[in-house]
C-alpha cells in the first residue's frame, strides 16, 4: 500500500477518533469520494464506494468498491444495508458539457437523493452528510463574505441545471431531518456542505481541461474585473469537513450540524485566473496579458451553448466556456467560514498548486519546445476571429 501524500498526513491521524462504522460514500468512483474514503478508512471501520465507475486508483485496504447507480433505488437500498452513516456526494453536471445534460442531471441529483433519502429511512440509517455547493445561493451576482443566512437563490434564476438540482436536492436533504427511522427508535439526522471548487494532485474533472486548454494553445486571455475574487477548496479540506459534520451528527458531538448547512473553502479569496498562474507558469508557459469584458464572454459561451443544443446529439463537443463557468470563475463570490470553525470545528490549512504542477509534470506535462508555428498561427487567427465576431455582435446596426 502506497504511503499518503505530505498533505494527506494530518487526515490519517483523525481515524484514531472514529468509531467502527460502515460508512457507504456515494460518487465514491469519483476524486474526492476516494480521497474521503482513504481518511475514513480503519482497522475496525468498513468504507463502502459506491459510484457507477470505479476509482482510477488502487483500492487501499478496507476499503471496498459497489458499482451501482443512484438512479436505481434498489441498488441503493443494498449498498445502503447495515450503514452508519452516508455520505452522499454523487452528481452529475457539475461543467462543461455535462451541464448541458437535463434529463440526467435531473435524474442523478433529484431521483438519486430522493433514493439516498428513501433507503436511510427505510434501513435505519441515523446519518447524511450531503455534498452540495455554493451554487444553491449564487447565480452570477456579486456575493462579498456571504454566510448560511443567505436564502437559496430562486430555482427559475439559476442559469444551469446542475445548480438548480443541487438546491432542489439540498432542501429535500435538510427538510429530511428528524424523520424517524424505520426501526421506530431513531431519527434521521442530516447536514450539507457547500463547497468551493475543489483542486488538488490528481483531480479530474477541472484540472486536466484547463491543462489541456493551456498545452493547445486556448488560454490565450483572461476576463472580467482583475479585482473580483472567488474561492476555491484543497480537497484534504474538504474531506476533513465532511469527517467532522459527520462526528457532528453523532450524540457526542451534541448533534450540532443537524439540518444545517456550511460553506466550505481554504477561507482565502483569489482572482480566479491569478490562482491559476502557478500552474500555468510551473508548466512553462507564459501567463495571457490579453484581458476581454466578460459580458463579451458571456456572449460567447451562450452562443456555444446554442450550437450545442442543435447538433449535440451528433457531435457532443466539449464547450470551451458554459455560461455558468464564466460567472463562476468571472464573478465576485466568497462566503465566510465562520459557522463551520465554530460548530464543526473546521480549521482549513494552507495549501498552493506546487502539488498540482509536480503531479502535472510528473506525467509528461509541460512546455518541452515551441509550439508548431502554423498551429500558433491557426490559433491566433481563430481568436481573433471570435473576439472580432463578438465585438461587432454589441455595435448597433447601421440604419436604425
Amino acid at each position: 500500500m502506497k504511503r499518503p501524500l505530505a498533505s494527506q498526513q494530518h487526515l490519517f491521524t483523525m481515524n484514531t477518533n472514529l468509531a467502527a462504522h460502515t460508512y457507504v460514500v456515494t460518487g465514491g468512483g469519483g476524486y474526492f469520494g476516494f480521497r474521503l474514503a482513504c481518511t475514513l478508512r480503519n482497522e475496525s471501520s468498513r468504507i463502502l464506494l459506491f459510484d457507477v465507475r470505479p476509482p482510477s486508483a488502487v483500492l487501499p485496504e478496507g476499503v471496498e468498491f459497489v458499482q451501482g447507480d443512484v438512479r436505481d433505488y434498489a441498488q441503493v437500498e443494498k449498498v445502503l444495508q447495515g450503514a452508519d452513516c452516508v455520505f452522499h456526494a454523487a452528481s452529475y453536471g457539475m461543467s462543461g458539457r455535462e451541464q448541458l445534460n437535463k434529463k440526467l442531471i435531473e435524474e442523478v441529483n433529484v431521483q438519486g437523493t430522493e433514493n439516498v433519502l428513501q433507503a436511510c429511512v427505510a434501513l435505519g440509517v441515523p446519518r447524511l452528510v450531503y455534498t452540495s455547493t455554493f451554487n444553491v445561493v449564487f447565480g452570477g451576482q456579486v456575493i462579498r463574505n456571504g454566510d448560511e443566512t443567505l436564502p437559496y437563490l430562486p430555482l427559475h434564476l439559476h442559469p444551469d441545471h446542475y445548480s438548480r438540482t443541487k438546491s432542489l436536492a439540498e432542501m429535500r436533504v435538510l427538510k429530511a431531518n428528524g424523520s424517524p427511522l424505520a426501526d421506530g427508535c431513531r431519527i434521521l439526522r442530516t447536514c450539507a456542505l457547500r463547497p468551493a471548487g475543489i483542486y488538488g494532485p490528481g483531480e479530474e474533472r477541472h484540472l486536466p481541461r484547463i491543462v489541456g486548454y493551456i498545452e493547445n494553445g486556448l488560454f490565450k486571455f483572461v476576463y472580467g474585473d482583475p479585482d473580483s475574487l472567488v474561492e476555491f477548496v484543497h480537497v484534504d479540506n474538504l474531506v476533513s469537513a465532511h469527517v467532522l459534520a459527520a462526528e457532528a451528527l453523532t450524540e457526542k458531538g451534541q448533534h450540532c450540524a443537524a439540518g444545517q448547512a456550511y460553506f466550505i473553502s481554504d477561507g482565502r479569496p483569489v482572482n480566479n485566473f491569478e490562482f491559476f498562474r502557478p500552474l500555468v507558469e510551473g508548466l512553462g508557459y507564459s501567463f495571457p496579458k490579453l484581458r476581454l469584458p466578460i459580458s463579451l464572454i458571456y456572449f460567447f459561451a451562450f452562443l456555444t451553448e446554442m450550437v450545442h443544443s442543435v447538433v449535440g446529439r451528433v457531435y457532443n463537443f466539449q464547450p470551451l466556456l458554459t455560461r455558468t463557468e464564466v460567472y463562476k470563475t468571472g464573478v465576485t463570490h466568497y462566503f465566510s467560514m465562520d459557522k463551520a470553525k465554530a460548530e464543526l470545528g473546521y480549521d482549513p490549512r494552507v495549501y498552493d498548486l506546487k502539488e498540482v504542477v509536480e503531479w502535472f509534470r510528473s506525467r509528461g506535462h509541460g512546455r518541452k519546445h515551441a509550439a508548431s508555428p502554423v498551429k500558433k498561427l491557426i490559433l491566433d487567427a481563430l481568436l481573433f476571429l471570435i473576439v472580432g465576431a463578438l465585438i461587432l455582435s454589441f455595435l448597433p446596426v447601421v440604419g436604425q
